[in-house]
């Protein structure tokens, strides 16, 4: 009896969505369920399994070290549900099914918006949901098998125990206003008229010591390069404002208030309002794609990292 109610799968989704949101009225929302029907499929199970599992009041609802067991093995049910359907999916003749995708802000959406319309000609009944979340809240969601997969940009020791595909790699460069004294001193016109691919001329960040700077917030992946070039030129910033937005850096630097340290992807176009330098040291991260350590990889799956990968390394 137990095993056959441990097999409801649409009754472990409810169980896992109350423990997610910590509240049953939200879950209950979450799920478009009334509160009463979620609480019956509740005491249902509780009943059946003859122990609480969760411990109730009126804003926390913790799981029991009984519910504990039963999230954690629940969990493992739906991914071998989801793996045994990812499979079978492949045998078809017709591939069908869902492929949850999230890529972060900004150059995430521009790929996906590029990859997508070419994905779904190849795969018209594969249901994509697609979300925009940073890299850090990616990966926990990879982990528990929520997220089929990441499209990430990070550092080799920000990897966690899961899958990467390495898709890229893209160089840091460093931005000033135009007009900055560094510019004259590299006689930055001229080579400019030369530049080609990003072939900007090398400045020792040291050389900006004294001057603002606006950087991306302490919980991104860039920021933590970043902090580690300040601290290898052996200072810290003046940090005029934290920001979640390459872009916010760049109209910063248009506006002559700051200097930043920016991504390839988003100097691609000539701008006369700033101008770039690469480091000495050439700093690069990757564009990685990340699925679930164990986790089979579907065919649609595949071919999203494929148009991913053509799509990054279009770009200079």
């Amino acid at each position: 009896n137990t095993g056959r109610i441990f097999m409801d799968t649409k009754q472990i989704e409810y169980i896992l969505k109350i423990a997610e949101e910590n509240n049953i009225t939200h879950a209950a929302e979450k799920l478009h369920l009334t509160q009463p029907a979620l609480n019956q499929q509740l005491l249902r199970l509780e009943r059946e399994l003859g122990i609480p599992l969760f411990h109730r009041s009126r804003t926390d609802w913790r799981p029991t070290r009984a519910g504990e067991i039963y999230l954690e093995n629940a969990r493992k049910m739906l991914q071998i549900k989801q793996e045994t359907y990812k499979q079978l999916g492949d045998l078809a003749v017709r591939q069908k099914g869902t492929l949850s995708v999230a890529f972060t802000p900004g150059r995430g959406t521009s790929m996906f918006s590029h990859v997508y319309p070419m994905f779904h000609q190849k795969y018209p009944d594969v249901t994509v949901e697609p979300s925009e979340l940073s890299v850090r809240r990616q990966q926990p969601l990879i982990a528990r098998g929520e997220l089929d997969l990441g499209f990430q940009t990070l550092c080799e020791g920000q990897r966690t125990n899961d899958e990467y595909i390495l898709l890229a790699t893209e160089e840091l460069f460093l931005a000033v206003p135009n007009g900055h004294p560094v510019c004259e001193e590299h006689d930055y016109k001229r080579r400019q008229k030369q530049n080609k691919n990003l072939n900007f001329p090398e400045l020792d960040i040291r050389r900006l010591k004294y001057e603002p700077f606006v950087l991306m917030y302490k919980e991104s992946t860039i920021r933590q390069w970043v902090d580690q070039l300040f601290a290898q030129a052996g200072f810290l910033p003046n940090v005029l404002f934290e920001t979640a937005s390459n872009e916010t850096i760049l109209t910063m630097i248009r506006s002559r208030l700051c200097c930043g340290v920016i991504p390839a992807y988003y100097l691609q176009k000539p701008d006369e309002n700033l101008v770039c330098f690469s480091l000495p040291e050439h700093p690069v991260w990757d564009v990685a794609a990340s699925y679930r350590k164990g986790s089979y990889l579907s065919k649609a799956a595949r071919y999203f990292i494929k148009l991913a990968a053509e799509y990054w390394n279009k770009i200079p």
